[in-house]
């Protein structure tokens, strides 16, 4: 690797270790071409520098990314493949599933979403909308989180859309302005979400895997590790749909091809044998006796007698060995071999296994946890360290997992047991240290305690003297305030009565009165308002009278009300045309009088009465006209 390369790698790193994306199992070539275009348009020479660039100027990782991520995609691309894909794949899956069974696609490399939305028409054709929508899931993925924003929206312009049929853009896009949208009720289906294929977990139990014009973008390593991992998430008749320029020549024990022309691959799946060894599907009867005789030899030399307890489990979740460790410790047996691990107590206690073993497999690497608790009995704890290894082949194809129980028990006792003695010893120092110190405190607090003793019966015999004088001050005081509660009394009473004469007179009026504060809030509300218009005092009182649901327009009001609050003394009058409590159109005069204090409108009363004002003042007609 020359200097050159050095610093593009290190550029490499850097973004990996910022922002998370990492571009290292991309074609060097293709990848330099792209950086070196950005490099081209912020005017910057050389990687290092480019790299101090991003340091100083965050927001260019989003230009970087955009130029690396090139999302070219488009509906219906290559119509030839997707028919086919429909006819030589979609049609029989769905044939084959039973009545009501999920059906789930993947679409990596989403980019804007125009390949998942033209999954979802094709499923939806088949399946039809009712169908699709209580069936079918479609996760598309993508690494571009503002291509996923798009692409989450469903909203194209008139050349995006220019590949769809004219039956299936009527039937499936909304037009709004110049842009149309899909359906809201299908897109519910269709679930975006990032997903590095790289560095994060596959989405697993999947029927159809679209990945089209990505793997081309990467090495062959991080190839066939993708591949791998896309043979782990189909299920065992899956199908992957792939780029014109993808072909999977070097994966043919992972993936067969259904019309290689157009792409289209079928998942080959690892079959078990009777010991739970692994073989492919197309091994000779011969080979697989052999493999039997090779995993016996290893079964007998190095499990059975191996002081750790080991499960080796095959690819499509069966077991296929243990030792005599974990027989004794999980209560297996010979004729546990075969059987489905899940369904196995050791599958879930002392721990949930199987989300550990599903994580393994799809990061292909090993996994552990530590001090996992273990109670087979009364006053019987293990405590154990889980170890889950993946096995691959040497084409990175998954041929099993193996399960490692380390008994850590005596460790852990005895970690605790170390722990715990050096607590104790730091306890017992840091007491003989407090102890020292408190014993010369001691005697100084001793001395100090007679001087303070003394002040004290001299504070005390002043304070006597004072609480005296303070007595004296609050017997003065419950006097005042004995009188000032009786004039309070008084006054209450005399407030009770005026309150009780103006609720007499408000509810001896006929016409229906309110009174509002400065800010229009409603203070009084009596009897024939509530007859009038429905509603209680309760639900009236402290509302703003503009905001009264009553049959009377109380938006024309504001003028009388303003007026009357600017303390104009004159009583302002309207005739409006209104619908009382029972539905029914009256006519209503409201008049409204300022409600003046020690000289200040701190209000107003309004007064509302019904009758055949209009004609009884010159004609007016009952439109709102101030009289």
């Amino acid at each position: 690797m020359d200097a050159v390369d050095e610093k593009f790698e290190a550029l490499l790193l850097h973004v990996k270790e910022l922002r998370g994306f990492d571009f290292t199992g991309y074609k060097r070539s293709s990848l330099m071409r792209r950086v070196d275009r950005r490099l081209a348009q912020v005017s910057v020479d050389g990687y290092a520098e480019y790299q101090d660039f991003l340091e100083v100027h965050p927001d260019e990782f989003t230009a970087l990314f955009n130029t690396i991520l090139i999302n070219v995609t488009a509906f219906f691309r290559d119509p030839e493949a997707w028919e086919c894909l429909r006819t030589e794949v979609l049609v029989p899956m769905i044939a084959a599933k039973a009545p009501g069974t999920p059906i789930r696609m993947w679409t990596a490399g989403c980019a804007s979403g125009e390949e998942a939305y033209t999954l979802a028409m094709l499923l939806c054709e088949i399946l039809g909308p009712e169908e699709f929508r209580e069936r079918v899931k479609i996760y598309a993925t993508d690494v571009d989180e503002e291509q996923l924003t798009e692409a989450r929206h469903g909203t194209y312009g008139v050349r995006a859309i220019e590949a769809v049929p004219a039956a299936l853009l009527e039937r499936y896009f909304e037009q709004s302005g110049n842009r149309y949208v899909f359906r809201k009720d299908l897109r519910r289906s269709v679930i975006f979400g990032r997903n590095d294929l790289v560095q994060d977990a596959p989405i697993s139990r999947i029927d159809v895997l679209t990945c089209r014009n990505t793997l081309m973008y990467f090495n062959a390593e991080t190839q066939a590790r993708i591949i791998g991992r896309f043979h782990f998430a189909l299920l065992g008749s899956g199908a992957l749909f792939l780029g014109k320029a993808e072909m999977l020549l070097s994966h043919a024990h992972l993936f067969q091809p259904i019309d290689l022309k157009r792409r289209i691959f079928r998942k080959v799946s690892r079959l078990p044998v009777a010991n739970g060894g692994v073989v492919l599907p197309d091994a000779s009867p011969f080979a697989v006796r052999e493999q039997i005789a090779g995993l016996e030899l290893l079964r007998g030399a190095a499990m059975l007698t191996n002081p750790v307890a080991q499960v080796v489990l095959t690819a499509g979740g069966l077991v296929a060995l243990t030792n005599r460790r974990a027989n004794e410790l999980f209560g297996l047996s010979v004729g546990d071999v075969g059987r489905r691990f899940q369904d196995l107590e050791v599958s879930y206690r002392p721990i949930e296994l199987r989300k550990h073993i599903e994580q393994a497999l799809a990061e292909r690497s090993p996994l552990r946890v530590s001090d996992v608790e273990y109670t087979r009995g009364p006053g019987d704890t293990l405590y154990l360290d889980v170890q889950v290894n993946p096995l691959v082949d040497a084409d990175a194809g998954l041929l099993g997992v193996a399960l490692i129980f380390h008994d850590v028990t005596a460790a852990r006792q005895l970690r605790a047991e170390l722990e715990h003695a050096n607590r104790e010893l730091e306890a017992a120092y840091e007491e003989l240290q407090s102890t020292n110190e408190e014993l010369e405190t001691t005697n100084e607090e001793l001395q100090s305690t007679v001087e303070e003793l003394e002040t004290t019966n001299e504070e005390l015999q002043s304070t006597n003297e004072e609480l005296e004088t303070m007595n004296e001050e609050l017997q003065s005081t419950n006097d005042e305030l004995q009188t000032i509660n009786e004039q309070l009394h008084r006054s209450s009473t005399e407030l009770d009565e005026a309150n009780a004469f103006l609720d007499a007179v408000l509810s001896g009026l006929r016409a229906g009165i309110a009174v509002v504060d400065p800010d229009l809030r409603v203070r009084v509300w009596n009897r024939e308002a509530e007859n009038l218009w429905g509603l209680r005092p309760a639900e009236a009182v402290g509302q703003h009278l503009l905001n009264l649901d009553i049959g009377l327009p109380v938006d024309r009001l504001r003028p009388l009300v303003r007026q009357a609050l600017a303390g104009d003394a004159d009583t302002a009058e309207l005739v409006l045309e209104a619908v009382n409590r029972r539905g029914r159109t009256v006519t209503v005069r409201v008049a409204c009088t300022p409600l003046p204090i020690a000289g200040e409108p701190p209000g107003a009363i309004i007064a509302m009465e019904v009758g055949e004002f209009a004609s009884a003042r010159g004609g007016h007609p009952p439109d709102g006209t101030e009289v």
